[in-house]
């Protein structure tokens, strides 16, 4: 189902919960704010894979298409090899290393959440994210999530179900 709906301020309840958890009832409701990060204002029209460039236009609050141009630029001077065959591209796909040293550049920190071997601990969901802005990475997606809200052009969330591999957030001053 393709939806005409492009951007909206209002958050949708995309689904909800209760049981109990740890001897306690609880309730949760998971949010998502339909958003493409500015693109079709940017005057993209095509529906493409830039999930990388949209998470951190939104979470950033930098315009699209200042994003979109700089992964680009920085794909330019990627190598490629046998086992990396393109380079990063807004449009196709961002390396996770290019995603890495964009954010870095941007003052953002990388947070994991998965190690090797230690299984899924924190999924895709508010109640186990911190509050803030945030460029989450899942498996073949990208996404930000502000204050728990996912923002998105749909629910990526597989019902809390999906795997957080960790989170792009902004560098705390000390």
């Amino acid at each position: 189902m393709i939806r005409t709906i492009f951007n909206t301020q209002q958050p949708i309840a995309i689904w909800s919960e209760t049981g109990i958890k740890n001897g306690e009832h609880y309730t949760h409701c998971q949010y998502l704010i339909i958003n493409d990060g500015g693109r079709r204002q940017a005057g993209y029209k095509s529906i493409t894979g830039d999930c990388v460039c949209r998470a951190i236009s939104i979470a950033t609050g930098k315009p699209y298409k200042e994003v979109h141009a700089a992964l680009n630029e920085r794909g330019k001077s990627e190598r490629t090899g046998k086992r990396k065959r393109g380079r990063s591209n807004a449009e196709k796909g961002v390396y996770k290393q290019t995603t890495r040293k964009y954010m870095e550049s941007i003052g953002w920190e990388w947070t994991p959440t998965m190690k090797i071997g230690s299984g899924c601990t924190v999924h895709l969901r508010g109640d186990e994210l911190p509050w803030g802005r945030l460029v989450v990475e899942v498996s073949r997606h990208t996404v930000a999530v502000i204050n728990r809200v996912i923002h998105d052009t749909y629910d990526s969330s597989r019902r809390g179900t999906r795997c957080v591999y960790g989170y792009y957030q902004k560098k705390q001053n000390s």
